[in-house]
């Protein structure tokens, strides 16, 4: 559970909307359901901590999911290795 205010999706304004729902379109389908999430189970706990500043939403986010597209070079084993390892490096659990 995020520990600051966070904008339940059921309240997002429609600059909100978007921003979860452009970032939600270019992730794997893998990625719909949230390993953890938010208050709402509408999106993940990382997400809904970014929900009152759409814009930082949309860029942190679709970065990711630019990053993760089939269309590079890399494999999808190969995309999930690198994540993976980043995510060790950085002490990260998801």
């Amino acid at each position: 559970m995020t520990w600051i205010k966070t904008i339940p999706v059921s309240e997002a304004d429609e600059k909100l909307q978007r921003a979860i729902e452009s970032q939600r379109e270019l992730y794997p389908l893998e990625y719909a359901g949230p390993i953890h999430p938010s208050a709402d189970k509408q999106t993940a706990e990382i997400v809904a901590s970014h929900s009152l500043i759409p814009e930082a939403l949309h860029h942190a986010f679709s970065t990711f999911g630019v990053l993760m597209s089939p269309e590079l070079p890399l494999t999808r084993s190969q995309h999930e290795m690198i994540t993976t390892v980043v995510s060790v490096t950085n002490r990260c659990h998801y």
